[in-house]
């Protein structure tokens, strides 16, 4: 007898797995979430908390960290979701470009690339998880043992935002945790996460 919740993904493409589920409809019509359509989409894309190389992934939606209030209805708020994270800055989108017309492998084995980063990686992961726990081991064990530079740890919203907007190395997107469990912004469990240059700690 088979659970009648068991779903075979392998045996199909991702594309008639899309068309099937309907997720798409059910999204236009407001009959799921925001968020329950995109993990949806992440698991139909092979994607799983259960393997932190294939996380799901969750886009940057607001794009203003700075005003005291946020009004929800000026688009100027919001990203421009039709653009890659690489894109949405016009100087850094030609650098991009520019790279990628102008490189050469001299051994004729790496194709020209845009972006010499990934919008989500391990590294990204325990980059956002780092003061929760298993993630707090993982992250340990990544930097040989010990935490990373003060300086690279996860600081806030708003500095991750103006970095992976400007640094030509940094395209991450978001993950489904801040959307629902605030708690990983906190250091609830007072690991010692050091000093930034600045003389604050993490």
């Amino acid at each position: 007898m088979k659970p009648e919740n068991l779903r075979n993904l392998e045996s199909k493409t991702q594309k008639s797995l899309l068309r099937k589920s309907q997720i798409t409809k059910k999204w236009q019509k407001r009959q799921i979430t925001n968020f329950d359509y995109l993990m949806e989409l992440n698991i139909i894309a092979g994607r799983s908390y259960n393997d932190i190389s294939q996380y799901p992934v969750f886009p940057w939606i607001i794009s203003n960290y700075e005003s005291e209030e946020l009004d929800l209805k000026d688009e100027k708020n919001y990203r421009d979701l039709s653009k890659p994270m690489g894109a949405l800055n016009e100087e850094r989108l030609q650098e991009f470009i520019q790279r990628y017309e102008n490189f050469q492998d001299p051994d004729n084995v790496i194709p020209p690339f845009h972006y010499g980063s990934h919008y989500s990686s391990t590294a990204i992961v325990l980059f956002y998880l780092i003061r929760v726990e298993p993630f707090t081991t993982l992250a340990i064990n990544l930097q040989g043992g010990k935490f990373d530079h003060a300086d690279r740890i996860f600081i806030d919203v708003v500095n991750t935002w103006k970095n992976c907007l400007t640094n030509s190395s940094d395209v991450k997107e978001l993950i489904p945790e801040f959307f629902y469990f605030p708690e990983f912004l906190q250091n609830l469990n007072k690991f010692d996460l050091g000093k930034r240059q600045s003389g604050k700690s993490n």
